[in-house]
């Protein structure tokens, strides 16, 4: 039994393991970031000229360029979802992401549709959205060698494989201090190293790894055990529609049209087209 500070480490990993309680389709737990008592107005938005979203190419399954190299992805078509659930007119177009902010503070677009994070620093240059996308952290075992849930006690002594120098490898080593963390150079070694049973878990970035279940390389051998964990001290805010800070109304319009794309399920089938297998 635990008792002292192993007790309170357990009570603080439980309580900073928490997540957006998902919903269900399709077998895949879809997350929900909207207080359902939290209801908003929609702004006037008489007289709005188009809105220019930016974005980037290169992140899937978030934004990438689609088979007819036009702009898809969740953020992208969640973009086009709001747009029409406003009634008002949006274009879309691809730039290098490091230009992204720049090309926003310039006035070259007016919205931001990227995984952008959002942090201390982004807030004081511009403003956001409610957070429609977190990245989770998740444990990951080999399916044949039927690993329990991770907990303080179950994850004494067994091995677990996280990158080297990660907010996750402090939190492994802060909230499962008994667990043999292994370090990686990157998540593509350790996920290897797994699948060759070399280690008994890996712990990292729940897209990356929903990514690499889902996929060739890992030839069905893993599976999401336990999780998922969204503590912000360690792995961020997650990301919104990014806007300038005078564009307040915009801001407050968008934030109506997420949570009503939430309400009426818009949001759900949008998931499911770009998570197949969900990090969450």
């Amino acid at each position: 039994m635990l008792k002292g500070p192993g007790l309170r480490l357990a009570c603080l990993a439980l309580a900073f393991a928490a997540f957006a309680l998902p919903a269900f389709g399709q077998g895949v737990a879809i997350p929900n970031f909207w207080d359902p008592r939290a209801r908003q107005d929609r702004p006037d938005l008489a007289g709005l000229r188009p809105v220019r979203f930016l974005t980037d190419e290169d992140f899937p399954p978030l934004h990438f360029a689609g088979p007819d190299r036009a702009p898809t992805g969740f953020s992208v078509e969640l973009a086009r979802a709001a747009c029409e659930r406003l009634a008002i007119s949006c274009t879309i177009q691809a730039r290098r992401f490091d230009t992204l902010l720049d090309a926003l503070a310039d006035g070259r677009g007016d919205v931001i549709a990227a995984a952008v994070p959002i942090t201390a620093e982004l807030r004081s240059r511009f403003i956001t959205t409610l957070p429609y996308f977190r990245f989770p952290a998740r444990f990951v075992a080999r399916i044949d060698r039927h690993q329990p849930a991770p907990t303080l006690a179950a994850l004494a002594g067994r091995s677990v494989g996280v990158v080297e120098g990660t907010a996750h490898e402090a939190y492994l080593k802060a909230f499962f201090p008994g667990a043999s963390a292994r370090g990686f150079r990157d998540l593509t070694e350790a996920q290897s190293a797994l699948r060759r049973g070399e280690i008994d878990f890996v712990f990292g970035d729940g897209l990356g790894l929903a990514l690499w279940i889902g996929g060739v390389d890992a030839g069905g051998c893993c599976a999401f055990v336990g999780g998922p964990y969204l503590e912000s001290r360690f792995f961020g805010e997650g990301i919104g529609f990014v806007f300038r800070r005078e564009d307040d109304l915009l801001r407050r319009a968008f934030d109506y049209a997420l949570q009503r794309l939430w309400d009426e399920g818009k949001y759900a089938e949008i998931y499911l087209r770009f998570f197949p297998i969900s990090p969450f």
